[in-house]
């Protein structure tokens, strides 16, 4: 075979190194790069694989030439524009009369596989514009000058078969989990055809494992349909007892389904109910409180100019983080009325309580936990009090925050802020599952 010339354009019979550099096809050479003002200005790019022997797959006996077959693929776009690769090739003949592989067509995998509309690197370059670009499919297809249907089912196998690979649970000795709403769509009517989309909820299982250097690495493992204690627990059960027994903290929010699976499942984890969600039912108790005063000494809803409604976000904010005159207007307000005395005791309470998480020492954090739990269930404030009860109720999982490093569910609540991300990039989804492969995907649960 001749040596590739190394300029262009290409002597007739032989090829041209710098093409072949530039489109980077192992295993191809350029024949004709053309620009086409057609099709959205793709650039069209010809190629084919240098003369070789080849025997036959199945009898192994020396292969005869026997034409050329033409396959159009899509690629990568390039100089942002769309790129059509055809791939002239090469098709063989079995000259052995009892051979049963009469002919066959030479393949490559590194290009694309049998029957595909995508090169692989086109595929590989679309998965990654999901995870790390936050592209739609329907984005990637518009580059690409094709279907979100070519598109998705080319990248599908992929995710796919990184979702069967089971390595990607090793490892995971915290655990995370939260629910969601996947779709607004009532189930109770079912969609065109007759298949309705499922429950709305799912629940989410996230590794809040620590790396090396000590940081949280969040990682979606999985979405499973519903929001319930058996959710969770047939998912731990299909994990297996290995991974059961390697899940060492397991955090949650303040609902007890999850927590029954965790006892039954994970007897040798700590439950940790999530600080957020701890200091959120603190927050949210002095809303409440404040909104009852309101009510009781004016008789209606807050409106502009009342005392207690002008300084609303004041009582949602930590008191380390207002400014002396935000100070003066909250010190104002509750002293306007003796009646607002109910709401600066639920703002110290709700203080008291974020304090907890922002005490460097641990044992003296625990304790002022301890006296939490065990003062606020007797405040004379009704909605106070039960702010202790439910404290009281979750009392170990409230008080392991402190003898786990810190644990929590921050890291759940981060990826559940990138699905919702992405499902309003992708204006939603009918289709679960493949809802849960693209959340997989930019979650970083797939091995990719």
């Amino acid at each position: 075979m001749p040596e590739p010339t190394l300029c262009c354009p290409a002597v007739p019979g032989r090829y041209c190194g710098r093409c072949d550099l530039l489109v980077d096809l192992p295993g191809l050479h350029v024949l004709e790069v053309d620009r086409s003002d057609r099709d959205g200005g793709g650039v069209q790019v010809v190629v084919e694989s240098a003369a070789r022997v080849m025997g036959c797959p199945v009898c192994g006996v020396v292969a005869v030439g026997h034409g050329r077959v033409n396959i159009v693929l899509v690629d990568a776009p390039a100089f942002g524009r769309p790129v059509r690769i055809t791939w002239r090739k090469r098709r063989w003949r079995c000259p052995d009369p009892d051979c049963v592989k009469r002919s066959f067509v030479e393949q490559d995998q590194r290009v694309a596989g049998p029957k595909a509309l995508l090169t692989a690197r086109a595929c590989w370059w679309a998965v990654a514009q999901v995870r790390r670009e936050n592209a739609s499919v329907h984005g990637l297809a518009r580059r690409l000058g094709t279907s979100w249907h070519t598109v998705w089912d080319s990248i599908r196998p992929l995710l796919d078969a990184a979702d069967q690979d089971q390595s990607r649970f090793a490892g995971v000795t915290t655990l995370g989990v939260d629910e969601h709403i996947w779709h607004h769509v009532d189930t109770r009517a079912p969609a065109p055809g007759g298949r309705g989309r499922g429950p709305k909820e799912l629940t989410g299982m996230v590794d809040l494992s620590r790396d090396e250097n000590g940081q949280v690495r969040a990682r979606l493992l999985d979405l499973v349909p519903g929001r319930t204690r058996a959710a969770y627990s047939d998912w731990l059960d299909q994990r297996g007892a290995a991974f059961r027994r390697r899940v060492r903290v397991a955090t949650l929010d303040p609902f007890h389904g999850y927590k029954n699976a965790i006892d039954d499942k994970l007897a040798d984890a700590t439950a940790v109910l999530d600080a957020f969600h701890v200091v959120k039912l603190g927050t949210q108790a002095v809303d409440e409180v404040r909104r009852r005063v309101q009510q009781e000494t004016l008789g209606h809803r807050g409106r502009r100019g009342d005392p207690l409604y002008g300084v609303r976000t004041l009582l949602r904010a930590g008191a380390e983080r207002l400014r002396p005159s935000q100070q003066r207007r909250l010190d104002v307000a509750l002293a306007a009325h003796e009646a607002h005395e109910e709401v600066a005791i639920a703002y110290q309470c709700a203080q008291q309580l974020r304090a907890v998480y922002h005490e460097k020492d641990p044992k003296k954090a625990r304790r002022q936990a301890r006296w939490i739990a065990r003062t606020f269930p007797s405040c004379p404030i009704p909605e106070i009090a039960r702010l202790g009860r439910t404290l009281r109720t979750w009392r170990a999982a409230f008080l392991a925050y402190f003898e786990t490093r810190g644990a929590s569910n921050g890291g759940t609540e981060a990826i559940n802020g990138l699905i919702e991300l992405h499902r309003r990039i992708a204006r939603g989804f009918r289709n679960r599952d493949n809802y849960r492969l693209r959340m997989l995907l930019i979650g970083g649960g797939l091995n990719l």
